[in-house]
């Protein structure tokens, strides 16, 4: 079997609620992804999801490196393109263009074995253990309570997280009501928040010691920027919360500084960096530490196959308990606050091509990016608190 060529697709959705966090608190109600499809002469093929602004590089990559190449061999194909970007480094449009096609190449792998992924990866677990994420800071606070309830009672969630940073008091009263929403469900709920590096580390410190006064915190999600990896020690030395972090880092070369200063207590992981092998590799190598892993948010909680490989897995991310977005869908399910990988050949999602066509767009529409404001005014100076108009726009919902 040899690879042939590649087609993607990219596309619009409405998200399945209005999204957004400190930086963003204004939200987003439309979304957009990429089909990526890696082709064979023999007629399989296998699917990626993601890379829409770097479909350029998705193509040079596949027309110069993978073209003629047996998609069996992934993890040398994965070199191979690691390797040809050694000079400038892969981090950036790079890292995300080869790591939607080396999702393709692992869904690819697991078809022609006939198997779900997380078999062809060698599982030892059936699930993962999930939380909630609502993404929710444009939400008011009944909207807040009535989410994390529904995701307790319908889905069986234990845990949630809730985005924080702008407004101690509004954030304290929200941690009130996610706690008393799970509870619904568990009487020791796990409470996650995240700050999305709004805070400098003196601000995370003080707010978050103020917060596990009333509040028994399973983690502290990016408290501060990326690369800060001084500030993060500081906060994990003066908190008792462990410090969550690495969401926006791409490679193994970006977590060494974590690694070797201690300076985050839980390492988070995702097919983004540099794909599923990379993913994989990360995780290694914080196994080595001593440092759970948590898995991100990921279309159709594909995820979850990946957890059923990590020795040191603690949980995974549920954006959305619902099978997809309306072009795909997963075998994926949410049972009892669990992530279950289905029995499916690959990663057990199947493209709705009706849907597709109709949703296919040629850029991505304003505003519909994963982050479409930026890094907020003020962040790691000062708060900047919704203002009236951001308020305003959070009111619509999604029906606008």
């Amino acid at each position: 079997m040899k690879i042939t060529g590649v087609k993607t697709t990219l596309y619009a959705h409405r998200l399945s609620r209005r999204m957004g966090d400190a930086n963003s608190p204004s939200g987003r109600v439309r979304g957009t992804n990429c089909v990526v499809e890696l082709e064979t002469d023999e007629g399989l093929i296998g699917i990626g999801l993601g890379g829409g602004g770097v479909r350029p590089q998705i193509q040079g990559l596949v027309e110069g490196l993978l073209v003629g190449q047996d998609p069996r061999r992934g993890y040398g194909l994965w070199q191979r393109m690691v390797n040809k970007h050694f000079k400038g480094g892969h981090d950036g449009l790079i890292n995300d263009a080869i790591s939607v096609l080396d999702m393709a190449l692992w869904d690819l792998k697991a078809k022609i074995n006939g198997e779900p992924l997380w078999k062809t990866l060698g599982g030892s677990r059936s699930r993962a253990l999930a939380y909630a994420s609502g993404i929710e800071s444009p939400l008011t606070d009944q909207q807040v309570f009535d989410w994390y309830a529904q995701m307790a009672t319908l889905h069986g969630f234990k845990g949630g997280k809730l985005k924080v940073g702008l407004d101690q008091d509004a954030d304290l009263r929200r941690l009130g009501l996610m706690d008393q929403a799970l509870r619904r469900v568990t009487d020791r709920p796990q409470l996650l928040i995240d700050a999305n590096e709004y805070w400098s580390p003196k601000q995370a410190i003080r707010k978050v010691r103020e917060m596990e006064e009333r509040f028994d915190l399973g983690w502290v999600e990016e408290p501060a920027r990326r690369w800060d990896f001084l500030g993060l020690k500081r906060i994990s030395d003066s908190v008792r919360s462990p410090v969550c972090a690495g969401e926006n880092l791409d490679t193994l070369g970006d977590f060494l500084p974590y690694f070797h200063h201690r300076c985050a207590d839980v390492i988070q992981v995702s097919y983004g960096m540099t794909g599923i092998t990379g993913a994989l590799q990360l995780a290694d190598a914080a196994y080595g530490y001593e440092l759970p892993v948590t898995l991100g948010g990921s279309p159709g909680n594909i995820h979850a196959h990946l957890a059923t490989v990590m020795p040191n897995f603690m949980c995974l991310e549920v954006v959305d308990a619902e099978s997809g977005d309306g072009v795909f869908n997963t075998d994926v399910a949410i049972v009892d606050g669990w992530a279950v990988p289905g029995d499916r050949p690959g990663l057990g999602l199947e493209i709705d091509r009706e849907a597709l066509a109709r949703q296919t767009v040629e850029r991505v529409p304003p505003g519909a990016g994963p982050s479409p404001f930026g890094r907020r005014p003020g962040a790691g100076l000062y708060e900047v608190r919704p203002s009236a108009a951001e308020r305003a726009e959070a009111a619509k919902g999604v029906e606008d």
